[in-house]
């Protein structure tokens, strides 16, 4: 595959280099796009340096299979015609074209022939926090319908990108030192602190980031899925967490469920064990790896239809650079 990556110098652009690596992705040709500022530097992919190309709206993609793309909405609404108009399709990580209706939003665990419907050449990475979330729904959805989850997200600061990790990292030495706290990517002070603010409020309280859970949790699902969310900011590097409550149209039992949870795709089911010695998944064990990790399964003892159990992922990878290259892996799989 002749595979192209826009927004290679930022975090996530560094993420999809190491994922192709680490998933043996059968790359022929890499090109690597990024801003003028980035233009002329390199990065380095199976041993060989490659020099980042300013994205312009005469760059040419002729020839180019698979482009991801992760330099922001504006970004990928600006260039999304310069990207696919010689026929390259384009996996877009940002927030531009998730809920347009001729743009497929996939996660191959749970949606993955929807890749193969894309009349404008752009299959949509959802959100971190969706993402992570409808692997595990997607478990509980095969053993009864879900009419509604509420869930609570504690999302690391690398969810703002590297800026947000160093910002945190910054505020932690100074309020070690003493100091003041330096506040430029946050609403707030993060270190010591939890924020529940994230992306801008609409107008009926919610945030965007808390709307997109909504949205595109019921178009992966193809449901009709109610889902509140309260999203936070919370002072770790990697990982996001999610609490997360679900309401079934018949009861499930906990042993459906944990069955359920082992048995599913891209997910690792962490039993509780001894209660005196208690195992669930945290974010300083899940940073860099691949599956979405559930713990933490019990019956609602509200409502006996309800089920609540607590998620992590590394949303750089699994929310971002790993699903994205997953989405075009289950294309070539199943095109053979």
């Amino acid at each position: 595959m002749n595979i192209a990556i826009v927004g290679a110098s930022g975090a996530v652009g560094a993420e999809f280099l190491r994922v192709l690596e680490e998933q043996n992705f059968p790359v022929d040709s890499l090109r690597l796009f990024g801003s003028a500022r980035s233009a002329g530097t390199t990065r380095k992919f199976r041993g060989q340096d490659y020099v980042i190309e300013e994205l312009t709206t005469d760059s040419d993609f002729s020839g180019v299979d698979i482009a991801f793309t992760s330099a922001g909405a504006g970004v990928s609404r600006d260039f999304a015609e310069t990207i696919t108009r010689h026929g390259t399709l384009m996996i877009d990580n940002s927030s531009a074209f998730r809920m347009d209706p001729e743009c497929p939003l996939v996660v191959p665990e749970v949606n993955g022939d929807d890749a193969f419907d894309h009349p404008r050449n752009i299959i949509g990475n959802p959100n971190c926090t969706t993402i992570q979330m409808v692997v595990a729904l997607g478990a509980i959805e095969k053993l009864s319908h879900i009419r509604r989850v509420h869930v609570a997200s504690y999302q690391a600061a690398s969810g703002a990108g590297a800026s947000g990790m160093a910002e945190l990292q910054q505020q932690t030495c100074e309020i070690a030192s003493g100091k003041d706290c330096t506040v430029r990517k946050f609403a707030h002070q993060l270190a010591m602190n939890v924020i529940p603010h994230i992306d801008v409020f609409t107008d009926n309280g919610y945030t965007k980031e808390e709307m997109k859970m909504y949205n595109e949790t019921r178009k992966i699902m193809h449901s009709d899925i109610e889902v509140s969310a309260t999203c936070v900011r919370v002072p770790v590097l990697r990982s996001h967490s999610e609490a997360i409550w679900v309401e079934t149209e018949e009861p499930v039992s906990l042993e459906d469920a944990a069955r359920a949870f082992e048995e599913a795709e891209g997910l690792i089911y962490v039993p509780l064990g001894d209660p005196s010695d208690p195992q669930y998944p945290m974010p300083k064990d899940i940073a860099g790896k691949d599956p979405v990790y559930v713990g933490r399964l019990r019956k609602d003892i509200s409502n006996p239809n309800g089920l609540s159990f607590w998620v992590v992922g590394d949303q750089i990878k699994k929310g971002a650079a790993l699903n994205a290259v997953q989405i075009a892996m289950y294309m070539i799989n199943k095109r053979k």
